[in-house]
C-alpha cells in the first residue's frame, strides 16, 4: 500500500485504500419546523383521531380506553414521555457528542432531554443491547451506525408510553429506528416505530429540524406534582364501547368512523376509494380549519 501524504506532525498517515471516516458533525441547537404535522406537535390531535394508525384490536382497544384526565393524576403529572416524543412533541433539540478521554474518538451522540422527555444517548461504539430481560427505562437503550453521512439509531427498552397524543400507545416491547440526516442546515429524522403488540405494521413519520445560531438549554426545572383535580385512587378511563369521542372526527370532518378508528389499511391511499361513498362534506369547518380567511 503506497501512502499519499504524511501528516506535518507526522502521526496520521492518509494513505489509498484507507475509507473516509463517515461520520459528520450533527453537534448544535436545532429549531422544530412545527408547521409540519402542526396539530401532532401543537395543541394535540383530535380525541380519537387515529387514521393512519397500523391498530390490531389490542392496539384500538388500549386507544379508546384512554382519558385525557390521566396525565393529571398525582403518580403521572411528573412522568415522561417515551423517546418517541423526540418525533411528535414540540420541542427543538440540542445535540452533542461524547469523547474517548484517552483516544478521542466519539462514542456516543447525545439528544439533550426537554421537561417531557429523557436525554437520548445513541451509543457508537459497538456495545451490545442488553439482554431481553433487563430493566426498561423513560430514557430506553439505544445504539447507532454511520452509512456514508447518515446516522441510523435503533432504540429497545422504552417504557409504555404515547405514539401520538390522544391515547394511542406503543407497548414496552416497541423498537424504534431513526435515520438522521444533514443537509445543510436542515436536519431531517425519518423514524419508524415496530411494536407487535398494538400494531400489525411499522408506524413511520419523520420531521425536520433547521439550525439556529443561539444556544438552546437543555433540561428543565425539577417537576412538582400538585393538585389537579383527580383523587389519588382514581385512574379516569373509558370502558368499552363508552368512549365519547369515537363520533368527532365524522361530526367535525365527515370522515366514517371506520377510517378514524385506524388499522394499516388507512394509511394507504387507495384506501379514499374505498370510503368515498361514505364521505360526506361538512357545512362548515370549525376545527383546525387551515389558514385564516383571505390569507
Amino acid at each position: 500500500m503506497r501512502c499519499n501524504r504524511i501528516s506535518l506532525l507526522g502521526t496520521v498517515l492518509l494513505c489509498a485504500g484507507f475509507p473516509a471516516l463517515a461520520q459528520i458533525d450533527l453537534s448544535g441547537s436545532w429549531a422544530s419546523k412545527n408547521h409540519e404535522d402542526a396539530l401532532e406537535r401543537g395543541a394535540g390531535p383530535n380525541p380519537d383521531d387515529f387514521t393512519g394508525v397500523p391498530f390490531n384490536a389490542s392496539g384500538r382497544a388500549k386507544a379508546l380506553s384512554y382519558s385525557q384526565s390521566q396525565i393529571s393524576m398525582p403518580t403521572r403529572i411528573c412522568a415522561l414521555y417515551s423517546q418517541w416524543h423526540l418525533m411528535v412533541g414540540t420541542f427543538g433539540i440540542k445535540i452533542w457528542h461524547e469523547t474517548d478521554p484517552l483516544t478521542g474518538k466519539v462514542v456516543a451522540w447525545v439528544i439533550g432531554p426537554v421537561e417531557d422527555r429523557a436525554p437520548f444517548t445513541i451509543w457508537i461504539d459497538g456495545r451490545p443491547h442488553p439482554s431481553k430481560d433487563a430493566p426498561h427505562s423513560q430514557e430506553g437503550f439505544t445504539t447507532g451506525e454511520w452509512d456514508g453521512d447518515v446516522l441510523t439509531s435503533y432504540t429497545t427498552h422504552m417504557m409504555t408510553g404515547y405514539l401520538r397524543r390522544n391515547g394511542v400507545m406503543h407497548s414496552d416491547q416497541a423498537t424504534m429506528t431513526i435515520h438522521f440526516i444533514l443537509h445543510g442546515d436542515m436536519l431531517t429524522l425519518a423514524a419508524h416505530l415496530d411494536d407487535p403488540i398494538y400494531l400489525t405494521e411499522p408506524y413511520y413519520i419523520s420531521r425536520t429540524f433547521v439550525k439556529q445560531a443561539a444556544v438552546m438549554n437543555s433540561g428543565a426545572p425539577s417537576c412538582i406534582v400538585g393538585d389537579e383535580g383527580v383523587q389519588p385512587l382514581e385512574v379516569p378511563h373509558y370502558l368499552p364501547n363508552k368512549n365519547p369521542f369515537v363520533d368527532e372526527m365524522t361530526k367535525l370532518y365527515g370522515i366514517p368512523k371506520e377510517a378514524a378508528m385506524g388499522g394499516a389499511e388507512t394509511a394507504y391511499p387507495a384506501y379514499r376509494d374505498k370510503i368515498k361513498d361514505e364521505f360526506v362534506m361538512p357545512k362548515k369547518c370549525v376545527r383546525n380549519c387551515g389558514a385564516p380567511a383571505g390569507n
